[in-house]
């Protein structure tokens, strides 16, 4: 059996930024549903025909990973609109105008103003997966509904 769309993949991986390792599955495969965008597209893509027992090294570029960084990213927000104590250097979650989940990064605090990145915090990079394939299998109905993988999750 091979990758393709509707496939639940089971992958070992280490991500690399820079040489340096900031990610890795650590026997603990990652599992995910293929061609359902729930990894980034460009190792989606290299990962299509691929069969249990391969391995390989992707690099993936920012526009098939997590996107370039947009400087438009980073807004000056008054402190008011937040209702949590914020700490330069962490990141939090919030919605957007439409209710949609985002997350954010402090930058700086200066007066009542908030410097935020809305920026993924790998935007821009390119990202190096050593990854190896170690389980395929047929997607059930109700993670083909979902959209996603169902080991190691469920819903009540």
């Amino acid at each position: 059996m091979n990758i393709q769309k509707d496939k639940v993949v089971a992958l070992e991986y280490k991500l690399r930024v820079e040489g340096d390792v900031i990610d890795e599955s650590l026997g603990e495969p990652l599992s995910y549903l293929h061609g359902h965008g729930n990894i980034v597209v460009g190792l989606e893509n290299a990962l299509t025909g691929m069969a249990v027992g391969e391995g390989k090294t992707v690099k993936v570029e920012p526009h098939e990973g997590y996107g370039e960084f947009d400087e438009e990213g980073m807004q000056n927000i008054p402190m008011s609109s937040f209702d949590v104590d914020l700490e330069i250097g962490q990141t939090y979650s919030g919605e957007d105008g439409e209710g949609s989940p985002i997350s954010f990064n402090v930058l700086a605090i200066e007066g009542d103003q908030v410097l935020v990145d809305f920026n993924h915090p790998l935007a821009g990079q390119e990202l190096e997966f050593e990854v190896k394939v170690v389980g395929i299998r047929d997607a059930t109905s109700e993670e083909l509904e979902h959209g996603h993988s169902h080991d190691g999750h469920h819903h009540d």
